[in-house]
């Protein structure tokens, strides 16, 4: 088992992505928009799921959901125009294949093998 780290710059909306210290991807995400927030710190994932419909925001579709505290997550989002700029209600988007590349990552690796550490 290998050793996944995903970084989070919420300042540059950027995500990285690092196997056993191998750089793996950059890739454009979009967190919380003004009023809203992504929370800051290192995490663990805590549950998988395949597809979520938000129960918060009108059943959005979240696609390969990260969950790693409360409802925050790491998800594919329909709105890949928006990547790179501020417009969540908080969670961590993704391009729909970024997330499932990601998913993917998180499966094979393990949720006690994958931190995820947001830097403001």
């Amino acid at each position: 088992m290998a050793e996944l780290r995903i970084s989070i710059d919420l300042s540059d909306q950027a995500m990285h992505v690092v196997r056993d210290g191998t750089p793996l991807h950059v890739w454009p995400v979009s967190t919380a928009r003004d009023g809203k927030c992504t929370p800051v710190g290192t995490y663990h994932p805590v549950t998988l799921k395949r597809m979520h419909y938000s129960t918060l925001y009108g059943g959005a579709p979240m696609p390969f959901s990260i969950f790693f505290s409360g409802n925050y997550a790491i998800h594919g989002t329909t709105e890949t125009d928006r990547l790179g700029s501020r417009a969540s209600a908080g969670c961590v988007r993704l391009h729909p294949a970024n997330a499932e590349t990601l998913f993917g990552y998180v499966l094979d690796e393990g949720k006690a093998a994958t931190t995820i550490v947001i830097r403001p």
